[in-house]
């Protein structure tokens, strides 16, 4: 595998995955709390999911971003066959119990590899790194705690959270604003010397190409974040 000056990183499916108990109990809330309807609770962890994938599919089509606090709404909104029932939830309130909650059980490192991988890039290898992340239910300001809760944020120069930036993957002005970053950090540097590392074909691949950045795909194919430091050929997909 060739060496960059800069390598880009998705996050989730990338570096973290999620605790499974987390969205289990984010459900139970929901169905405790805001079930107007009295929907059973697989109804309520079916209707999570649909939104997650539905807002994720949208940001992807439009290159923009739905915020948690409007899908947090669309859940409700689901959960009770009404739009009606919104209007006097506290948004700001609710965001900061499913915060709470996130952080009793927090996501975890996606491999024991991770951790080995990015201190050989950033402080052997001498490179330099940044987060290029979409985000869904949890906001960026809330990401930024999680990966300093478990040890990871020292290694990003930068992060870059969708629903700080306004555009979501793959669109180009949030590959630019990734483009950015690493010019101030290495004056001169090109789409060449820079590879952005993903899960995603269409997020982290299709719109990283479309850049003139190089590419890997791990953790949904054979390949991880292992493939980074090994001399294997052929692992990089450009």
């Amino acid at each position: 595998m060739p060496t960059y000056q800069h390598y880009s990183f998705d996050l989730w499916l990338t570096l973290i995955r999620s605790n499974p108990e987390f969205k289990a109990r984010r459900a139970q809330y929901f169905f405790e709390h805001l079930n107007f309807s009295n929907k059973p609770l697989d109804e309520v962890l079916r209707i999570f999911r649909q939104v997650d994938l539905m807002v994720n599919h949208i940001n992807e089509k439009t290159g923009k971003n739905i915020d948690a606090d409007e899908m947090y709404l669309m859940v409700i909104s689901m959960i009770n066959d009404t739009h009606e029932c919104i209007a006097d939830i506290d948004v700001d309130d609710l965001y900061n119990r499913m915060e709470q909650l996130l952080f009793q059980y927090l996501p975890v490192v996606y491999s024991e590899q991770t951790i080995e991988v990015l201190n050989h890039l950033i402080n052997e290898q001498g490179a330099t790194a940044n987060i290029l992340s979409n985000t869904g239910f949890i906001k960026g300001v809330t990401l930024r705690k999680v990966l300093k809760q478990l040890g990871l944020d020292g290694f990003f120069a930068f992060q870059l959270f969708s629903d700080e930036a306004g555009y979501s993957k793959p669109h180009p002005e949030f590959f630019k604003l990734m483009f950015e970053g690493a010019q101030q950090l290495h004056p001169g540097i090109m789409p060449a010397d820079i590879i952005h590392i993903g899960d995603n074909k269409l997020a982290d691949v299709a719109g990283a190409q479309a850049c003139g950045f190089n590419t890997l795909l791990i953790n949904s194919t054979q390949l991880t974040i292992k493939n980074l430091t090994d001399n294997a050929p052929n692992v990089l997909i450009t």
